[in-house]
């Protein structure tokens, strides 16, 4: 049996009780550590709070080498856990997928999703998202341009577009840097963008929300990791008063 739980946005305190149940109850315990991290709690806190050894898995394992886990879920019950909600990752469908195909049953326990909270921190209502993007680091002569060409669409589509920024190990990029990479290429794409939302470390106990001009967010103290960026549309006035209420429109 392979159990995909959702691990929540922040802490051990944000895993459901099933899901928790799963965890201890499972046989080998596998944690996808590549597309979010829970900022409050690591591997060895996660283990200890189990009493299950904790197995962190990176892109390369899950997407061509997920034998270990699948092994697993044939011989007994593998728990894989994912930090948000655990089928968003188009390689987590893959590996249930996989599973299927090997006869190996499969369940899902679902965990809050940022993208959910994102739109509920910043009081975006969620059917007026378009189509969201990922905003690497740039490497070198390296800076894609898909997330401003998607940004650019959703706009003229009077869409939201939630910006999904990189984490690499023991990197994480800021709202300040992913707002100017996203100013670099705007004008390029004949295109501006008006006003940004960035949140701060949503699930924990004191996210940060502030929304402004390209330069009213440069100057904002986000604090700590994770962030994220919403680029919006025209916004509807019940939208405008919640971000004048609880960020800095």
């Amino acid at each position: 049996m392979l159990w995909f739980v959702g691990l929540g946005l922040w802490d051990l305190e944000d895993v459901s009780l099933r899901g928790r149940r799963v965890i201890e109850e499972a046989d080998r315990v596998f944690l996808e550590g590549y597309t979010s991290v829970l900022m409050g709690a690591d591997p060895a806190a996660m283990g200890a709070a189990w009493g299950r050894e904790v197995t962190v898995l990176g892109r390369e394992d899950v997407e061509n080498r997920p034998d270990a886990v699948l092994e697993a879920a044939r011989d007994g019950t593998a728990a894989f856990c994912v930090p948000g909600d655990p089928m968003v990752s188009t390689t987590h469908i893959d590996l249930r997928l996989r599973a299927h195909a090997l006869g190996i049953p499969t369940g899902i326990v679902h965990g809050a999703s940022i993208a959910t909270a994102v739109a509920g921190l910043a009081g975006l209502q969620n059917y007026r998202f378009g189509r969201s993007c990922s905003l690497p680091f740039p490497h070198g002569n390296w800076r894609p341009t898909t997330p401003a060409v998607v940004v650019r669409q959703n706009l003229a589509d009077g869409l939201h577009t939630l910006v999904y920024l990189d984490i690499q190990p023991n990197r994480f990029m800021r709202i300040a840097e992913a707002v100017g990479l996203l100013e670099e290429q705007a004008p390029a794409l004949g295109f501006a963008i008006e006003r940004y939302i960035g949140v701060a470390r949503a699930g924990s106990p004191a996210p940060v929300v502030a929304a402004g001009t390209a330069d009213e967010l440069r100057a904002v103290e986000f604090g700590g990791p994770l962030h994220i960026l919403v680029v919006p549309g025209p916004l509807h006035p019940m939208e405008e008063e919640y971000l004048a209420v609880f960020a800095r429109l």
